[in-house]
């Protein structure tokens, strides 16, 4: 069984992205789901290797980005 991680502070993304997040405000999935992919690559620290992991820990948590479909 996965498992299911509900903190950014517990996904295996880069520092830099961790960091982007935080000082975005974002410390959890339901967060992270009100914004936009977009939003999120926008983001100063955030790079194209880390939205995969994003988006796999939104699915297991049955969230997704903004104005995608679950």
């Amino acid at each position: 069984m996965p498992l299911k991680v509900n903190k950014i502070a517990d996904l295996k993304i880069s520092s830099p992205a961790h960091r982007a997040l935080a000082d975005a405000g974002i410390s959890s999935l339901k967060k992270l789901s009100k914004l936009s992919e977009a939003e999120v690559l926008a983001l100063h620290g955030i790079g194209k290797t880390a939205i995969p992991v994003l988006k796999s820990a939104l699915k297991l948590a049955g969230l997704s980005f903004a104005g995608k479909t679950k």
